[in-house]
């Protein structure tokens, strides 16, 4: 089987705090064969300054809407990169229990050829990877297992799932290959 390293897609990176989406991202971009664009909601959300609505600080009306504006933002900066032959990888902690701002929406931004793919590692993991940031981007050890345990919700989701609690980056960068890899040659139903 090949490598998706030379063909032009969309990527989705999901999962929790700490589960190394933006590193692995980050990685995977710098190293394939074909231009690729890294996007982060995190940052695009972070673009508000005066008035940003933190999660942190309680989901409401205000952070869900800089939420979807940046989500919006995101589509639209993934989209003109494919228009233009640059793949692109994004990474975003979705929810499977929250369809308001779930994959249907990463999707409808997108386009249908978006391949998701969860990072998942195990709780401790998470949890130490978490322990290392500072900033608005630690949270407590409280919400890091809060959040990792709804995203559990995605085994049996027929999403293909990374643990990669014993992975390096460049580990995971590569089994994120071999994953891409099955998700062209039969994509998932999601």
């Amino acid at each position: 089987m090949g490598t998706p390293s030379g063909t032009t897609l969309a990527v989705l990176l999901v999962g929790p705090a700490g589960a190394g989406k933006t590193s692995v991202a980050k990685y995977w971009a710098d190293h394939r064969r074909v231009p690729t664009a890294h996007i982060s909601l995190d940052d695009v959300r972070e673009w508000v300054r005066s008035g940003f609505a933190d999660p942190q600080s309680g989901w409401n009306d205000h952070s869900e809407a800089q939420y979807r504006l940046a989500r919006r933002t995101c589509g639209f900066a993934a989209r003109n990169f494919l228009a233009n032959g640059i793949s692109c990888i994004l990474d975003d902690a979705v929810f499977p229990d929250r369809p308001v701002v779930g994959l249907g929406g990463w999707k409808r931004h997108v386009g249908p050829g978006l391949l998701p793919v969860v990072l998942l590692p195990g709780l401790e993991i998470v949890l130490e990877r978490n322990a290392e940031r500072s900033g608005n981007r630690r949270l407590t050890d409280e919400e890091v297992a809060r959040i990792h345990g709804r995203m559990a919700g995605w085994y049996g989701s027929g999403l293909p799932i990374i643990d990669n609690s014993q992975m390096d980056v460049v580990q995971t960068a590569k089994v994120l290959d071999d994953v891409l890899a099955r998700s062209i040659a039969s994509p998932p139903n999601w």
